[in-house]
């Protein structure tokens, strides 16, 4: 309007069909809102036409449901309005500028047309759509794992390298046993080559025919490292305790940063290391854990622990993920998942079958039932299940930090009630016995040498829906109307 002298209908009618607005997460301090006198004195032209913006979105709200029986109509001003409370909402900004929505896996965008956003969806339904994400093959195979990759060009072609569904061809290897024997010496040796990165950069020896248990993300308590480091704890005590049981090797690998000003995922890094420095230089362990913590986790470093993986934890509250993506990168490399079914977990799982995966932990739905009747309390698990109890007071007990105190934060916001934040407000003491067991499925798996070469290669055989390329067509076809070039090379 003010560069190029257009109408109001027409410069809106052009940002509308322009902008398209994709939701990567559901988490409240992502979905940003900023003080008006704030946007105020610092867009002051922008800070109009979005109050225009506004008023006319609130009429047409009005217009719409006014006189419509048992709807509330300032109810959905408070829940839809751009400006509201002091606030600009910049989500909701989005959406009303924008000819589209959508999430990035079917049971986020479920959840964003359910609850999240579900007065915008039921008043404009139309904009709303599903874009599960991909990941490039090209580098988290081709260039990272040229072993793997080489061995899948031998026996399929190559024509996965640009249309990854082409991976389903080796369905038909994923019995024949020279397949299996193949599949795992590639990973053993891309375990060795971590390994070696280890020890080089850590000063840990750890054994490349042990499990390799890997979860690497950005640190979050919602992607729950906390749950996967406090069972590693009780493992630790349960070893001390019973030094004959028998317990098949396993190394855990963990890889993440956390944001600059948020204390307790800054703490929950510093548990990971206290942890690995004592049962990584204890005798009485004898090797059977090892604890990892890889530093400055970064797309170069996830090339060289992807490659290796046996497992994948995708161990994230349910419903609070929006999709994931090195749940996929992992899957492409023969990594086995273990997960709940939270973002795109539920996606790989109906592409691998859950008798190649390991579920666990309470449902989106149930997550969501407990946050909406407020019926849950920790300290009942924690006074019930020894083995939740023995994990939670080594927090305290000096185990892993000679000041006691180091560490009381973690072990109070998983009891207590802390400012805001609910006692376990991502449910990691309900989902404890439920994940131990499920870890307990992953050894015995393990050790069944056919039976987790088959896994393992039945899950890069299944990973062709995840591929950047068909997230980008989908995109292209159904959001942006785009035709397709044809480019000439001469």
């Amino acid at each position: 309007m003010d560069e190029y002298y257009l109408p109001w209908d027409e410069a809106w009618h052009i940002t509308t069909n322009t902008c398209c607005y994709t939701n990567h997460t559901i988490m409240a301090e992502a979905l940003e809102k900023w003080p008006v006198d704030l946007f105020q004195r610092l867009l002051p032209r922008i800070y109009q036409i979005v109050d225009e913006i506004n008023r006319r979105f609130v009429d047409q709200i009005m217009r719409q449901y006014s006189g419509s029986a048992g709807i509330d109509v300032q109810a959905k001003i408070r829940s839809m309005a751009i400006l509201y409370d002091n606030q600009v909402k910049m989500a909701h900004l989005a959406i009303v500028g924008g000819h589209s929505v959508n999430g990035v896996a079917k049971l986020h965008t479920e959840i964003l047309k359910k609850r999240e956003l579900k007065d915008f969806y039921e008043m404009m339904p139309e904009k709303f759509n599903n874009k599960t994400n991909g990941i490039t093959q090209r580098r988290f195979l081709m260039h990272a794992n040229p072993l793997l990759a080489d061995w899948v060009t031998e026996k399929i072609g190559d024509e996965w390298i640009t249309d990854l569904s082409q991976m389903d061809k080796l369905k038909d290897f994923v019995n024949d046993k020279k397949a299996q024997t193949e599949f795992m010496e590639i990973k053993l040796k891309n375990k060795e080559r971590l390994a070696a990165y280890i020890y080089e950069h850590n000063g840990v020896k750890v054994d490349p025919k042990s499990i390799f248990d890997v979860q690497v993300k950005r640190l979050h308590e919602y992607k729950r490292q906390l749950l996967n480091i406090l069972t590693v704890m009780y493992k630790y005590h349960d070893i001390k305790t019973h030094p004959a049981k028998d317990v098949y090797p396993k190394t855990y690998i963990f890889g993440a940063k956390a944001a600059a000003g948020y204390l307790t995922a800054k703490l929950t890094i510093k548990l990971i290391n206290s942890v690995a420095e004592v049962i990584n230089n204890d005798p009485d362990i004898k090797g059977k854990i090892k604890v990892v913590f890889i530093e400055d986790y970064r797309v170069s470093k996830a090339e060289l622990i992807f490659a290796a993986a046996d497992v994948s934890e995708q161990i994230s509250t349910a419903s609070k993920e929006a999709s994931g993506t090195g749940n996929m990168k992992m899957m492409l490399n023969g990594a086995v998942t273990l997960g709940t079914l939270d973002g795109a977990n539920v996606e790989i799982v109906n592409e691998v079958g859950e008798e190649n995966a390991f579920i666990f932990g309470l449902s989106s739905q149930e997550v969501m039932d407990y946050e909406r009747n407020g019926n849950y309390n920790p300290m009942d698990i924690y006074n019930s299940d020894p083995n939740v109890k023995i994990a939670l007071d080594m927090l305290i007990d000096g185990t892993f930090s000679k000041d006691k105190e180091l560490f009381r934060p973690l072990y109070d916001c998983l009891l207590h009630k802390v400012g805001s934040n609910k006692a376990d407000q991502y449910f990691i003491l309900k989902d404890f016995e439920s994940y131990m067991e499920a870890q307990k499925r992953i050894s015995d798996a393990y050790a069944d040498k056919k039976r987790w070469a088959k896994m393992a290669l039945m899950n890069t055989a299944c990973c062709g829906k995840f591929s950047s390329d068909r997230t980008i067509q989908e995109y292209v076809d159904e959001v942006w109307h785009l035709d397709k070039l044809q480019v000439e090379i001469k």
